[in-house]
């Protein structure tokens, strides 16, 4: 007579789960083959700084588009088609700033094998309504701040180490010195600031890129001049703008370097404001270093221009 199997409980336990572990490993995409780096691609070039921190020399980090390119108008090319299908993971936006990247990927044939890390799925997002046909959207500027990008850091990382276990650990280690650099930039700033008089500040940008910036210091925008970035506003718009912003007793004006000054100039002489420029991070090169020298030079930027209306 056969013995009762033992621990029968166990048994379905173990099977149930296993069961359960079948999807997220699915999930979870493929895993770089032994002795290959993962291809890290990115769509922005704030990305690229924040992986380059994470994975330092366990993983290549493959920008999907040319350093030069504006990402706010980007048109396709075949190259990029090309990196698109050599590459293990794509960091993207996701909210408005990158739509091109899925068309690379569906034109490389990628849509279903190509894992995506949606920077942004962990942030708190600001809603705007800065469409001309007025429709309700999002702010996809998340990566011109400190505290949006330190935790867009920590889930590129986590993405990362899913797909990457034998590199989990680093990559967490990486991310979590990474963001203390940044809290430390943060809190240099915020030390200036703290001196300083808030409720006499009041600003209009040209394009509605820097909310998740002034939040962080209490600080909010008057007016945005531009109804959607590189698009020049009408006469009537221009006019209005105007109007408003000698209304609101705006001081300072906040262009986009390297794109919005020429627009920016006939409201300085229309209204007095004096302009200040900050960087949307879409720089000529990529680099590790890129984020945290620009957003250095915002933060001087809007401390100084902050203190211009302390005068």
């Amino acid at each position: 007579m056969n013995a009762p199997a033992k621990h029968p409980r166990f048994s379905w336990r173990l099977c149930l789960a296993l069961l359960l572990l079948i999807p997220l490993i699915a999930l979870a995409g493929p895993a770089p083959e032994a002795g290959k780096k993962l291809r890290v691609g990115v769509t922005l070039h704030p990305y690229y700084s924040f992986v380059a921190n994470i994975v330092g020399d366990r993983a290549e980090v493959v920008p999907l588009i040319p350093a030069g390119a504006n990402p706010h108008n980007y048109q396709p090319q075949p190259d990029d088609i090309t990196r698109a299908m050599n590459i293990d993971v794509l960091v993207v936006n996701g909210i408005g700033h990158d739509e091109w990247a899925f068309q690379i990927v569906k034109a490389a044939g990628r849509t279903e094998s190509l894992p995506l890390i949606y920077a942004n799925a962990s942030v708190a997002l600001i809603p705007i309504s800065a469409d001309q046909d007025g429709a309700k959207v999002v702010n996809p500027h998340t990566f011109v701040s400190t505290t949006a990008a330190i935790q867009q850091v920590f889930e590129i990382a986590r993405r990362l180490g899913e797909l990457d276990p034998p590199n989990a650990a680093a990559y967490r280690q990486n991310a979590l010195a990474y963001a203390a650099r940044i809290r430390a930039l943060r809190a240099e700033f915020m030390t200036r600031f703290a001196s300083l008089d808030l409720t006499k500040f009041r600003c209009a940008t040209t394009h509605a890129g820097y909310d998740y910036l002034m939040q962080e210091f209490g600080l909010f925008v008057s007016t945005i001049i531009e109804p959607r970035h590189g698009v020049a506003p009408t006469a009537r718009q221009l006019a209005n703008t105007i109007e408003a912003i000698k209304k609101a007793n705006v001081r300072v004006l906040f262009a986009e370097k390297n794109f919005s000054l020429g627009l920016a100039k006939p409201i300085e002489d229309a209204t007095g404001v004096k302009v200040f420029t900050l960087s949307h991070i879409t720089g000529d090169t990529y680099s590790a270093d890129e984020f945290e020298v620009a957003m250095r030079e915002n933060l001087e930027t809007l401390a100084e221009a902050v203190e211009y209306t302390q005068q």
